[in-house]
């Protein structure tokens, strides 16, 4: 699957954990940054270009990453096409995983 991934300094480290996952279990992962830790930055820069490329096909699924995750999943849904969930738990960390 192809994957594309979008954070600002919020969840830089949390992107780089779940880019080494995904890559892992054998996805193509499209890093649409941030590329490095900088408090500057801001979300919108990064999941605005993720859901434009969820909502055209380029990627299977998108990964938008925050602080929170509220402004991250606002933000994406904003993108005609695109529907964003924000997710709390993080599998492995007390929660259970459906397949």
């Amino acid at each position: 699957m192809r994957v594309g991934v979008a954070t600002d300094h919020g969840g830089f480290g949390l992107k780089e954990e779940l880019v080494t996952q995904l890559r892992a279990a054998g996805h193509e992962i499209v890093d649409f940054g941030a590329h490095g830790l900088n408090p500057d930055d801001d979300y919108p820069d990064f999941v605005v270009p993720l859901g434009q490329a969820v909502a055209a096909g380029q990627v299977d699924r998108g990964l938008a990453i925050c602080g929170s995750g509220v402004g991250a999943s606002v933000c994406a849904n904003k993108v005609p096409g695109v529907r964003a969930a924000l997710i709390h738990d993080q599998p492995g960390r007390g929660s259970k995983t459906i397949t």
